[in-house]
């Protein structure tokens, strides 16, 4: 077989080379047939428990997700388990079989396919992006059916011992990715995904090298070819030549020996060449991921991610978390930390973090009542939170950090309810730290430009850069779609973002970046030049930025960068960052 080479998504970094093996779709083997009068009711309860089956199946995964797994495979199989129980997947399929008489797989087909085709309908991007669980739900199902859901539980080891498992698949549900976790599984294809998707935000947590998007790689790769996934570049080759798959080989060889040499930066300070130092600190979504911080050397938590304490509650417990499980959670991470800051945002829910799919209306929930919108709309809930969050400053320093952000009011009226519930706590006898620092989410272009608004009434600013680029410009991050418009780099986002350090800087307020950002190598120096002396990214980032900085001298990088803070072109940009990169 002649080699060839298919371009996708590059999600993961990384170079991963092995034997393809292909997940089939479940829905290329369905059968149609029509079924008699008396066989309606019985095909009706062979659905009915498959459904019920894959119920059970989300429920163990969910149970018993190892302490390790990402916390946002929770979260994303909670998703799957409230489409499972809507009406649309789990009653009009039989319906479909009591008045057309299909047979149990052809009526789920037939109404996945007719959802999927009024998702394609949907002009917002993040609703139409939906249709993915729907079919990833609807294959599980299906594989029940046929009998035919342990995918991988009768895979065959290698014919060659020292080839590692790449998963070939149209598409993986999150679910589906824990089956990998104790085989040897080097990295992932997709035909579908993008760079925000669940499987490519899946495989960044597990530190995987995987390409998604490639559209037909599922069709062209056969089973067992030899597989190159290039996750830096988000290139596949198949059936590489002999000397194409040394020199990856030596390529694989040599990003290991870095990474083995980074591991030695632990307990190194994070001071440039001139002798400024760094402050690097790690971003988490659970309690445990601190022993990961750790291990990275984060001298604290930039940034907890509350939500996930909350989605990863919504599909089975039905209730939300009470303020003594939040702060058990929170005093946990603090604890965790050994005195070291825990910076905790408060519920960031909307957008692309749905706490309830199933209760998701807004046409656009990027704009929609999201972050601070929503917690304020939710008073009670935001107090329980709030005072969570106070008790646990009692065991640790914790800095209380705000999202979204763009009104005076909305950060009076928080100021106002961080205030009643520590009123709450003194009533109640409750020990908080009272002198507890209060800080903002920049991400919003508003708040960037008016920032005064936040140095007058807050402690501290983080920028989250994600949604600064996203809303910057108009560009929505989970759309595959329009990817390649989503550019850090863009004059605009370069313009906030030295703007808003420069402004902290000014006023004698700490600014960190806690969104990609601050963990892309590629773009260290650039912040460094801009003022910023505080990161904070995934701990599998951290040591690279390190070496980054250790390498980065600030009296020839302050220059260059105010260079390219005045450049307007993308290739005038792109060239000069090559040159600070290399300076």
């Amino acid at each position: 077989m002649a080699s060839f080479t298919l371009h996708g998504i590059p999600v993961s970094r990384g170079i991963a080379i092995g034997r393809a093996h292909l997940l089939a779709s479940a829905a290329l083997d369905v059968k149609h047939y029509l079924i008699s009068e008396e066989q309606v009711e019985a095909e009706v309860q062979r659905l009915q428990n498959a459904i019920a089956a894959v119920h059970q199946e989300l429920q163990a995964v969910w149970r018993e997700l190892p302490p390790d797994a990402p916390a946002e495979l929770g979260a994303f199989i909670d998703v799957h388990a409230l489409i499972l129980s809507d009406p649309m997947i789990s009653e009009m399929p039989l319906d479909i079989i009591r008045s057309r008489h299909y047979n149990a797989e052809w009526a789920l087909l037939t109404q996945i396919d007719e959802l999927s085709a009024q998702f394609d309908e949907i002009e917002d991007t993040y609703l139409r992006e939906r249709k993915n669980d729907i079919q990833q739900v609807g294959e599980r199902v299906l594989k029940v059916l046929t009998g035919t859901a342990s995918t991988l539980a009768g895979l065959a080891s290698s014919p060659d011992s020292t080839a590692h498992m790449i998963v070939v698949a149209h598409d993986i549900s999150p679910a589906d990715m824990l089956q990998f976790r104790d085989r040897a599984f080097a990295g992932f294809i997709t035909d579908l995904g993008g760079q925000n998707s669940h499987t490519a935000i899946v495989a960044r947590s597990l530190d995987i090298p995987a390409a998604v998007g490639m559209y037909n790689a599922s069709a062209l790769i056969a089973q067992d070819d030899w597989v190159i996934i290039d996750g830096d570049a988000g290139v596949v080759i198949v059936d590489p030549p002999p000397v194409v798959l040394e020199q990856y080989r030596e390529r694989q060889a040599r990003m290991l020996r870095e990474r083995k040499k980074l591991s030695r930066l632990k307990k190194t300070p994070a001071v440039t060449k001139d002798g400024t130092e760094i402050t690097l600190l790690a971003n988490i979504e659970l309690p445990q991921d601190c022993a990961a911080a750790l291990e990275a050397g984060a001298t604290g938590i930039g940034l907890f991610r509350s939500e996930f304490l909350f989605m990863g509650r919504a599909g089975y417990a039905n209730r939300l978390p009470t303020e003594d499980e939040q702060f058990e959670s929170y005093k946990m991470a603090v604890t965790a930390m050994k005195g070291r800051p825990v910076t905790i945002r408060t519920l960031d829910i909307g957008a692309d973090k749905p706490m309830d799919n199933a209760e998701e209306t807004a046409l656009n929930p990027a704009l929609g009542l999201r972050a601070i919108r929503y917690c304020l709309a939710e008073p009670q809930m935001f107090m329980a939170q709030l005072r969570a969050i106070l008790r646990a400053s009692a065991f640790g320093p914790i800095k209380l950090l705000i999202p979204m952000l763009a009104h005076a009011f909305e950060i009076d009226q928080t100021l106002n309810m961080i205030e009643q519930a520590k009123a709450q706590l003194r009533e109640a006898n409750r020990k908080f730290d009272p002198q507890i620092q209060i800080g903002a989410m920049i991400e919003i272009p508003a708040a960037a430009l008016a920032l005064p608004l936040f140095a007058q009434r807050l402690d501290f600013l983080s920028i989250g850069t994600n949604d600064l680029i996203q809303y910057t410009l108009a560009v929505d991050r989970v759309d595959h779609e329009v990817a390649h418009l989503y550019n850090p780099l863009h004059p605009a986002v370069l313009f906030l973002l030295s703007t808003t350090i420069a402004a902290g800087a000014k006023a004698g307020i700490p600014v960190s970046v806690c969104g990609e950002m601050a963990g892309d190598t590629k773009l260290t120096r650039l912040l460094l030049g801009m003022g910023l002396r505080e990161f904070s990214m995934h701990p599998a980032q951290l040591l690279s930025v390190k070496q980054e900085i250790l390498n980065s001298d600030l009296t020839v990088l302050v220059p260059k960068t105010r260079k390219i803070l005045r450049l307007m072109e993308a290739n005038a940009i792109n060239e000069a960052m090559e040159q600070l990169r290399s300076a």
